[in-house]
């Protein structure tokens, strides 16, 4: 789930809240006052990717002494940014939604993300684009749409407008009153189970836009989004549904610079607070004495001290590999394996010498098949011969991401994870090939031809490079059994004073996810002070 804080009571659910009243909403934390530096408590956050950038800007706002360790050479975890040949290649994450959620770190820090981030709409939020060539433009403009989905399928306007009701009230619920809230307890899950039933959480994403549309185009428009988050339409749990809201009621965005720039805009917050960015700095493992976190070992040996420790890591690498297995009850070997873990992805950056006006900066190509597709990537764990994909023109927005006269590109097309068996090292470029020739009949002719610039991200590589337990490229699947409370708690079940952000945690996958997980810790992080 995904969400933002909407109880009345609590400013920081709110765009534009003032950095005070964030400070006073959640309990057990203090004033950001100057005074609180001498003498800090200290934090380490593993992992500078947004949820961990996100949780030092916090940390460091209610007076923690916060040192952010990366294993990679520069900040962003899957955020990172690729600079070859003139190109810049944001690596993951390229759809910003919920900004409000990033302006309150900076409010929180005494600034103005205006100041830092040029922020732009994009419009159309996607080009869905299907395998017979028809097109559908994906907005936030309500008669747009509506008009899309009459030339689409006029007998399905009225069920479409019942399901944007629908998803609405789901992101209410889902969105503005639990993603910030812990599900530490039993209890907790309990209190929520009425309106989990009333809104339909049991059916999946699929089946709930199936409830209200008939054609299977439409189905496909209403129900690809779990795949942003590593969810399968077809099994992941119906609370999914709110994204469409969610982009109807803020929009989507893309950052002047690429979303480097946001990471960039995060790494000055922390360094402003007082707190550092250590990268090239890999964990060996949690320092934890008497079930109680200690702080970091590093691969170089040397030991960070800290009162407090915030994993950004994947949370089945955190507990398989970096807590120590006598420290573990909950989250065992087997309990880990047994989990049902996401998708992974491929994707192939490019550059080319020569612009592609027309294609819009956000285009999905919808395959031959749909339902088969995913069952071939969640369940069967077969890499097919057809895929959709997802195609990113970042220069459309933002040309100074590539050379005069030239743009650049990501495609994306989700695979499954490495229970695959597939020998990528071997089939990569097999596999690039294919999908250029499948570009090139449609979108971007001559491409091959054009190209400058090329690079390759696999599942390997999310697991070699990324940590990221069996190459899956959002953590736990995000099923029912495996959402709020049957996720890994973002205080750690096992280990004392150790939590966890990310897309492993509560609430899940996906930037406003991300961004939610730390604003957890708001809850469970005890405040300064106890340490002192």
């Amino acid at each position: 789930m995904q969400n933002t804080s909407a109880s009345s009571a609590q400013g920081e659910g709110r765009p534009g809240a003032r950095p005070e009243d964030a400070a006073e909403a959640a309990p057990g934390r203090g004033p950001r006052a100057a005074g609180a530096r001498r003498g800090r408590p200290r934090a380490v956050v593993i992992g500078s990717g947004f949820g961990g950038l996100a949780a030092a800007v916090r940390l460091g706002v209610r007076g923690y002494e916060v040192t952010v360790v990366e294993k990679l050479d520069a900040p962003g975890g899957r955020a990172y940014v690729h600079r070859q040949d003139g190109f810049t290649f944001d690596a993951g994450p390229t759809v910003i939604t919920a900004p409000f959620l990033l302006e309150e770190l900076w409010q929180l820090s005494g600034r103005r993300m205006a100041d830092d981030i040029d922020l732009r709409p994009v419009t159309p939020f996607y080009r869905i684009r299907f395998h017979d060539g028809a097109t559908f433009d994906y907005t936030g403009d309500a008669a747009a749409m509506r008009a899309e989905v009459a030339r689409l399928s006029p007998g399905d306007v009225e069920g479409y407008e019942r399901f944007v009701r629908k998803s609405e009230a789901i992101f209410r619920v889902g969105f503005e009153e639990l993603a910030h809230v812990p599900f530490g307890s039993w209890i907790d899950m309990a209190r929520i189970v009425p309106d989990m039933v009333r809104l339909e959480s049991y059916r999946t994403v699929y089946g709930l836009v199936a409830r209200h549309v008939k054609d299977d185009r439409l189905r496909q428009v209403l129900s690809f989004h779990p795949l942003l988050v590593g969810g399968n339409p077809f099994s992941t749990t119906s609370i999914y549904s709110l994204i469409a809201f969610l982009e109807r009621n803020w929009g989507v965005h893309f950052p002047m610079g690429g979303t480097g720039a946001l990471v960039k805009g995060l790494v000055s917050l922390v360094e402003g607070l007082g707190g550092a960015v250590r990268c090239g700095a890999e964990v060996r493992r949690v320092a934890v004495e008497r079930g109680r976190a200690r702080g970091v070992e590093l691969a170089s040996g040397e030991r960070i001290e800290a009162d407090v420790v915030v994993s950004n890591a994947d949370s089945a690498w955190t507990y398989r590999h970096l807590v120590p297995p006598e420290a573990r009850r909950r989250w065992t070997d087997r309990r880990i394996e047994r989990q049902r873990y996401s998708m992974s992805l491929f994707v192939w950056y490019f550059g080319v010498r020569r612009r592609y006006p027309d294609v819009a900066h956000h285009t999905i190509l919808l395959g031959p098949r749909y339902k088969a597709l995913l069952d071939d990537i969640f369940q069967r764990h077969v890499l097919a011969d057809d895929f959709s994909l997802y195609l990113h023109r970042p220069t459309a927005t933002d040309p100074a991401l590539a050379p005069p006269g030239c743009d650049a590109f990501y495609v994306l097309s989700p695979v499954p994870n490495l229970q695959s068996g597939t020998d990528w090292p071997a089939t990569q470029e097999r596999y690039r090939r294919a999908i250029s020739a499948l570009l090139e009949a449609t979108l971007l002719p001559g491409l091959e031809g054009a190209l400058a610039t090329s690079r390759l991200l696999t599942p390997q590589d999310f697991q070699d490079r990324l940590l990221s337990f069996r190459g899956a490229a959002f953590g736990p699947e995000p099923v029912l059994t495996q959402s709020a409370f049957f996720r890994p708690h973002n205080a750690s079940e096992d280990v004392e004073h150790l939590y966890l952000v990310g897309a492993g945690t509560h609430p899940g996958a996906g930037l406003p996810g991300v961004l939610s997980s730390a604003r957890v810790l708001d809850r469970v992080v005890p405040d300064a002070s106890a340490f002192r």
